[in-house]
């Protein structure tokens, strides 16, 4: 009995006590120390020896039946499970396996090969220019949380999950928000709200691509829609990118070709707008060879000195563009919600996909955002944020002007959060380098490399450079971060070059 005995301190209040037998037993079963098929003591002599009342006892018993480690029954003494009835033990020393390789689908084990170069360090800088952050400061917080308060307040008669399309008030503030401030038409039962352009990126692949098939993708371009499309087993056909985006003369005479994905407003990450013509000439291929036309409207509300250029969807009259559209560079990424605009016929599954995946999107968060719209709130907010980006955008050439050599150039500038320095005395073999020194002194930059798909060519070959975003920082902090990257790259080219 005396391994069972209680430590003084150990043993006030029944539930307390009763916790400490339960705990001792089965650690003891699970050491070996009972082996199964062992009499434990009756709960009338546990409960004496310890001093406690036989009801403590008696639930710490019922505890350990239940989950399987004792096996009693009515006028006989409570004995350990045998092996065949006891769960694993817990507590018990692993055994040592040998590591083999997990057993995964053909989807597992292309996902498991993907490599993705990580943004933001595990060690923050004190200057960041990751892409894709926008400042905490830019979050209407205040109307957020009062629209906020207003809905978890509002009655509901129950709870329960909501249609996987969204919710209906957010899906018809969109249908007109979408109509004034991206020129495109739609039917609220086209709009399927997710959890960010991800999903939205995610459910494409998976429902219009199977393996063999082929998409189109700019080079370069989004890197975490590229890897969701190969993910399918897809395979990827780069189409170049100049200063007018995605060089539709291009476009494959493939009849495998399934869809392309593009960023027609403000393609990614170079800046450039597809023209009138070339968007003609895409949405004819596409019409041609009856592919999907997915366009990635990330940041479509910031250009700036002109009005937002009109989705690439306003002007298809076939129904091959799938618009993704987002309120992570508008709101939070830590938000997750955005939307699709499908063609109706497409309608039907990618709900059914939608529910399958995780049924919808988070309700409260839909509807508050649906407030924020209707009152005019959320379109004060875009404004407001694209004077501050504007003025961050402007402080950024500024401090590249004063800090860095006269022959870096800079593309991308007239929208988005984000711009491209290229350094054409250095090798694109040369920006991790760069990179990691530049960190070193406290400030993230990105390399651009990994945005391309292809190896530099010998007879192209393209310069060092940069992909650098500015929203979530200060004019302070751009000019001091700029500072840092013009001293290190001064210490790695020959100083005439650079600008006094």
């Amino acid at each position: 009995m005396d391994q069972f005995r209680t430590q003084p301190n150990q043993s006030s209040g029944a539930k307390r006590a009763g916790r400490h037998i339960y705990d001792l037993l089965r650690s003891q079963i699970a050491d070996g120390t009972l082996a199964a098929g062992a009499q434990v003591p009756s709960t009338r002599d546990l409960a004496a020896d310890l001093g406690v009342s036989r009801t403590t006892v008696t639930s710490a018993y019922e505890q350990l039946a239940a989950e399987g480690f004792l096996a009693t029954s009515v006028g006989r003494v409570a004995r350990v499970a045998s092996p065949l009835a006891a769960p694993a033990w817990p507590d018990a020393k692993p055994k040592r396996r040998s590591r083999t390789a997990p057993t995964l689908s053909d989807f597992g084990r292309r996902v498991a090969a993907i490599e993705m170069p990580g943004l933001a360090s595990a060690e923050p800088c004190r200057i960041d220019f990751v892409y894709g952050a926008v400042a905490s400061r830019d979050f209407p917080a205040l109307a957020w949380r009062r629209a906020y308060q207003a809905e978890l307040l509002r009655h509901q008669r129950s709870l329960y999950y909501l249609a996987p399309e969204g919710d209906a008030s957010l899906r018809r503030s969109l249908q007109g928000y979408l109509r004034r401030a991206r020129g495109l038409a739609c039917d609220t039962e086209q709009i399927l709200v997710v959890h960010g352009s991800q999903q939205a990126i995610d459910l494409c692949a998976r429902l219009l691509l199977n393996p063999g098939d082929a998409f189109v993708f700019e080079e370069p371009g989004y890197l975490m829609a590229r890897r969701c499309f190969e993910a399918t087993g897809a395979e990827g056909l780069a189409i170049p990118v100049d200063a007018q985006g995605l060089d539709t003369a291009m476009l494959p005479n493939d009849d495998r070709t399934r869809l392309a994905y593009v960023t027609p407003s403000h393609q990614f990450p170079l800046g450039g707008v597809l023209p009138i013509g070339r968007r003609m000439e895409l949405l004819r291929w596409a019409r041609t060879h009856r592919a999907w036309v997915i366009e990635d409207d990330y940041d479509g509300e910031f250009r700036y000195g002109q009005r937002p250029i009109d989705a690439l969807q306003s002007i298809d009259t076939d129904g091959r563009v799938i618009y993704v559209g987002t309120f992570s560079k508008a709101l939070s990424p830590q938000l997750r919600l955005g939307y699709l605009v499908l063609p109706p016929e497409l309608v039907p599954v990618f709900r059914q996909a939608k529910r399958l995946a995780d049924r919808h999107a988070h309700v409260l968060e839909q509807r508050v955002l649906a407030s924020l719209i209707d009152s005019g709130t959320y379109e004060r907010h875009v404004r407001r944020t694209r004077r501050e980006h504007e003025r961050r955008r402007a402080a950024l050439l500024d401090a590249m002007a004063r800090h860095l050599p006269a022959s870096a150039t800079v593309t991308g500038t007239a929208a988005g959060l984000h711009v491209v320095l290229w350094l054409p005395f250095l090798q694109p073999q040369d920006e991790p380098a760069l990179v990691a020194a530049v960190r070193s002194n406290g400030v993230g930059v990105y390399a651009v490399s990994p945005l391309f798909a292809k190896p530099q060519s010998r007879t192209q070959p393209r310069p060092a450079g940069l992909i650098l975003g500015y929203a979530s920082l200060t004019v302070e902090e751009i000019d001091e971060g700029m500072r840092v990257l013009g001293a290190v790259i001064a210490e790695r080219v020959v100083k005439p070059s650079v600008r006094r």
